[in-house]
């Protein structure tokens, strides 16, 4: 019976070294290469919480160094952290907030090219969005009104469609062209809440072209108003 069962083992040994010598190498292959995707993505999430807080570490010295006017300092905080992590969240937060300090101070051209850069790398649309908006009124104060309108071509969350079309219609009354800021306007309005603070301001901009703002409200349905009586 032990020679018996001697002899089935064997043959199941052999069995397996032959398994083993027709796709042993596969198998080590495919074990070894999810183990390096598992370490690699470990690592790539390793990296991105470095980057996160190196970054965020930069943009907390940027934003005091804004609230201080301190320029040369948001300047090199600014350079420091497009040259480290340019592909943190934070880091393009952090050029919108030096934007915003080197235009209060005067400083167009290095706070222009902070928001195109925000503009070219950014992932976030939002702050895309942000970016593109107050890019175009620095573009607007030099009069480059196509350019400016171009910028805001571009697709945009649908939270900010509104402003974008607010600040197209503001470019089209720069450029002499009532009828197509009046259609701009139209769209901003229509497109912000009733709510919203900032509708008012686009009722304002409606008249001062002579449309009134309550023409465009939906019209109510006089049964359903009458119902609720």
């Amino acid at each position: 019976m032990a020679k018996a069962l001697d002899l089935e083992e064997q043959e199941q040994l052999d069995k397996l070294k032959a398994f083993w010598a027709r796709f042993g190498n596969l198998i080590t292959w495919t074990i070894t290469g999810a183990l390096l995707v598992v370490a690699g993505l470990n690592f790539y999430t390793y990296w991105q919480r470095q980057q996160a807080a190196g970054a965020a570490a930069i943009y907390d010295e940027l934003e005091r160094a804004a609230g201080a006017g301190e320029v040369d300092r948001v300047k090199q905080m600014l350079a420091d952290v497009k040259d480290k992590y340019p592909r943190a969240l934070a880091a393009q937060q952090a050029a919108l907030i030096a934007a915003q300090a080197l235009s209060a101070k005067g400083e167009t051209e290095p706070a222009q090219a902070a928001l195109q850069w925000t503009v070219d790398t950014s992932r976030d649309t939002g702050l895309k969005a942000v970016a593109r908006l107050r890019l175009s009124a620095i573009l607007a104060e030099q009069k480059k009104f196509d350019e400016a309108l171009t910028l805001l071509n571009a697709e945009v969350p649908a939270s900010f469609a509104p402003l974008v079309a607010d600040r197209r219609g503001d470019l089209l009354v720069l450029q002499g062209k009532p009828d197509d800021a009046r259609a701009a306007f139209k769209t901003a309005f229509t497109g912000l809440s009733a709510d919203n603070e900032y509708r008012r301001l686009v009722e304002v901009k409606l008249m001062s072209l002579g449309v009134d703002p309550k023409s465009l409200e939906p019209a109510k349905d006089t049964k359903t108003a009458e119902a609720a009586k």
